[in-house]
């Protein structure tokens, strides 16, 4: 993927090819260039001054009275990458370090941090390489910026640090450089606490968990709509009049998705003078839960889309001025809000379809054969893909308990407020996969129910829908091992092939 910055802003879906494992060539614009060298001119002349400026010659947080001799100010950068690179945990994957990146190039190109346009270039000569650094997931506390992590990102720059993946292959930094044929960079005075004092490992996370929601939710409404078909439901209570009585956007987007995907179905029109009255809450009530998800989504990728394309340093260069000024845009607080709004949202929408599941499993509810299966009895049927369903629902709720509500101080005190935004992220990210193999035993149990029905067709998108899972998945005659159609489903919900396969059939999918 090519990215020239500008000043220009990046948009969010940018992200999305680099977070799908696109590797990256980025270039700068001229107006960039100028914006950073500005920022970079404002530095030189401070230190030529002789003045006093936080991070550029004085130590960092609790130390920062510490007033650095100007031959150290290099080490002093170098010092800090070192110290800093102290985290734990599994490495994130490529894509996402990828986007840290790109992300951390972006903040610089604001003309905002006081670097060097040869840093930056740095950066775009390892993407370029697709030389990716190893990077710890754990270690920050979202504050002071994403500290440990950039460090270690931050240390393959000067050719240090631990492994790294060049064109995936694992090795060591030095060793990768020397492959790619690329000079190890020599810091300058700031450059180290610009690399490190900043938000994207939260960014990048959240980005990833909001794009993935996003087209989990679309899939959810297909997937509600196709229970809703084997279930012999309607779709009355999806008339706008209803939604337009309390028009929240979300609520608004899924009543049309679903009227529209049912409306002039056979399946419909076969039970239409039915004895039945209402449908479950969680058949009836879809517009309003999976509704309110979207508003959450949208409201964080509101958020997103403003931080990809903010500066967060400390201190932050204002050339126009000629000024530093010290501040806590590196609070990663916005952000860690925005992902655990997303962890509460797509919990909440596994949650509403594990009980479409339950009312496809369960004959009492469903009026078919004992949990989907022909021979009930002599086969077990679906009846273990809803308890699996049930048991990620669970460990989902049990996540999205919102970790930017604790607070740990840290820099002996310095630091007294922190975000906890990467492990908002973090949490953020596995509810979604949770998410989506709910989402994905949903589609299996509809899919399956769809199947009994014999005498009436149900809508072209539906049916299309239903084709492209039969895909991936057969119907279920007797009892097989069923973790790989299981997880065949949950790539086909990430890969959002079941919205697409209802939109070409004429099915309106917002």
């Amino acid at each position: 993927m090519k990215i020239h910055f500008t000043r220009a802003p990046l948009r969010l879906d940018d992200l999305a090819p680099i977070l799908a494992g696109e590797t990256v060539e980025l270039t700068l614009g001229g107006d960039a260039r100028r914006a950073i060298a500005a920022s970079r001119t404002v530095v030189d002349r401070l230190l030529a001054s002789g003045a006093t400026a936080y991070g550029i010659n004085t130590g960092f947080g609790k130390l920062s009275r510490e007033r650095i001799d100007g031959k150290q100010l290099a080490q002093l950068q170098v010092n800090l990458l070192r110290s800093h690179a102290c985290g734990v945990g599994a490495p994130l994957p490529p894509e996402i370090v990828r986007t840290l990146m790109v992300l951390r190039a972006r903040t610089f190109a604001t003309g905002r941090s006081g670097v060097r346009v040869a840093l930056v270039e740095k950066l775009a000569e390892l993407l370029a390489a697709d030389l990716v650094p190893c990077v710890p997931c754990q270690g920050s506390v979202g504050a002071s910026g994403d500290l440990a992590p950039l460090a270690h990102l931050a240390l393959a720059l000067i050719g240090e640090g631990g492994k790294c993946w060049l064109r995936g292959k694992e090795m060591g930094v030095r060793a990768a450089l020397k492959k790619a044929g690329i000079a190890p960079l020599e810091l300058e005075a700031k450059e180290g606490i610009s690399l490190i004092n900043g938000t994207q490992l939260t960014t990048a996370l959240t980005a990833q968990a909001l794009l993935r929601a996003e087209g989990l939710a679309r899939t959810a409404d297909v997937a509600c709509a196709l229970t809703i078909e084997a279930l012999k439901g309607t779709n009355r209570a999806f008339d706008r009049r209803i939604h337009e009585a309390r028009p929240h956007p979300g609520q608004l987007a899924v009543a049309r998705n679903l009227h529209g995907l049912i409306e002039g179905s056979a399946i419909l029109e076969s039970h239409r003078d039915c004895g039945k009255v209402q449908d479950p809450y969680s058949l009836r009530c879809a517009p309003q839960v999976h509704g309110a998800c979207r508003d959450a989504l949208a409201e964080a990728r509101r958020v997103l889309q403003i931080e990809i394309n903010a500066s967060t340093d400390n201190p932050l260069v204002f050339a126009e001025e000629g000024e530093l000024i010290s501040g806590g845009n590196f609070h990663a607080q916005p952000i860690a809000a925005a992902a655990d709004r997303v962890a509460a949202a797509v919990a909440d929408l596994q949650s509403i379809s594990e009980r479409r599941v339950e009312n496809l499993v369960n004959p009492d509810l469903s009026g078919l054969p004992a949990f989907l299966t022909p021979k009930p009895g002599l086969n077990s049927g679906f009846m273990i893909p809803q308890v699996v369903a049930a048991a990620l629902v669970s460990e989902s709720k049990a996540l999205s308990f919102p970790a930017s509500v604790d607070s740990i101080p840290t820099s002996a005190n310095k630091e007294d407020h922190v975000s906890m935004g990467p492990i908002a992220a973090r949490k953020a990210l596995q509810i979604v996969e949770n998410g989506e193999r709910v989402v994905a035993i949903e589609l299996l149990c509809a899919a399956q129910g769809l199947d009994f029905e014999q005498e009436h067709a149900t809508t072209k998108p539906l049916a299309a829908a239903h084709a492209r899972i039969r895909r991936e998945v057969k119907t279920l005659a007797d009892d097989r091992y069923l973790a790989p159609d299981l997880e065949a489903l949950a790539t086909l919900v990430r890969s959002g092939d079941v919205v697409a396969a209802a939109r070409a059939a004429g099915g309106r999918v917002e």
